[in-house]
């Protein structure tokens, strides 16, 4: 059941294209780069139903989804990554993540993603349909702005179970494995929604999707110079006061929250090795920055450094973690009261 792949009686001059085409069959909707030609490891997955149990191990390797806008992201696959052994950077626009063995994260290719698996890497993953957990876009988007460390109960036991599930999915009976996956993603489902939302109790139904709601039309509207609190307010019918009260769960300004989310995409265009002809102010007016100088000071008040000074760090040093300051994750909900 299931696939084995190594590279180890691949020639050595075939081993980085052999590599990646193996890669590119378990991760379809990637784009497979092997930096410094070090073409070499190991590739096992099994099909579970709807999902794959994948291991894979060996030399340096980048995964990177460009991201789908349109309607068939709700079909992107969602990968829940744990890290086993060696250096794992997980970029998904907010800021680089290091994993640390026994961390476990979500990544959403329907997103832009870059998953950058440093010499020595050995990693266990599920890749399932996005929509599989039943989670709202703006829910998503949480769950992937942050690690899930070893040491909470939840991520012990998400970092336990997907291990012991990867490394037992070889030897299930035929038909077993589906089975036991619908359990298994369950079980995700309720540890994500345990992350997400600790306190959703006491926020009220209406106020959280209205929210979600909003963050979405902010997403969609973001390169839009005229998106503002009033034109958000407008599109959903509510005051603008209606809508500060929303953000007041974010514990941040809409303002400043839209301004975060143009600041974020404009870091992760000017990482970008093939947006190195375009202009730091083409950058900025395409995510919705009218004011060169505007976005330059916002980028360094963030950022702790020029767009200039951060394209040259991220072209220079792809693996680089982030910025000196990298950008807060955005938090789950929050209670009134906290």
């Amino acid at each position: 059941m299931g696939a084995f792949h190594t590279t180890e009686a691949v020639p050595e001059h075939r081993t980085a294209a052999d590599w990646r085409d193996a890669l590119s069959e378990t991760f379809p909707t990637a784009d497979v780069s092997v930096p410094g030609g070090d073409g070499t490891g190991t590739l096992g997955t099994v099909p579970l139903g709807p999902v794959r149990a994948v291991t894979v191990r060996g030399g340096r390797l980048r995964l990177r989804w460009s991201g789908r806008p349109d309607a068939a992201h709700r079909d992107q696959p969602l990968l829940v990554l744990t890290a086993v052994e060696g250096a794992v950077v997980v970029d998904q626009g907010d800021s680089s993540v290091r994993l640390a063995p026994g961390t476990t994260v979500f990544c959403d290719t329907a997103r832009p993603t870059r998953v950058d698996l440093l010499r020595g890497y050995h990693v266990k993953c599920l890749v399932l349909p996005r929509r599989l957990l039943g989670l709202t876009e703006g829910d998503l988007r949480r769950l992937t702005t942050g690690p899930i460390h070893p040491e909470s109960p939840s991520g012990a036991l998400l970092g336990q179970l997907l291990t012991r599930l990867v490394d037992t999915a070889p030897t299930l009976l035929q038909g077993t494995g589906g089975t036991l996956v619908r359990h298994v993603v369950d079980l995700i489902s309720v540890l994500a929604e345990e992350r997400l939302h600790h306190a959703a109790d006491d926020v009220p139904d209406t106020a959280r999707h209205l929210l979600t709601r909003v963050q979405d039309h902010i997403e969609r509207h973001l390169g839009d110079p005229d998106l503002t609190p009033e034109s958000i307010a407008r599109a959903h019918r509510i005051s603008v006061r209606y809508l500060h009260r929303l953000f007041e769960y974010e514990d941040i300004t809409v303002s400043r929250w839209v301004q975060r989310r143009r600041l974020q995409e404009c870091r992760r265009e000017l990482a970008r090795r093939q947006a190195a002809g375009r202009t730091v102010s083409a950058v900025a007016r395409q995510w919705g920055f009218t004011s060169a100088a505007h976005f330059s000071r916002a980028f360094r008040t963030r950022y702790d450094m020029s767009p200039a000074e951060w394209r040259r760090l991220a072209l220079r040093h792809p693996d680089a973690a982030g910025p000196t300051r990298p950008a807060a994750p955005r938090e789950p909900l929050r209670t009134a009261a906290a």
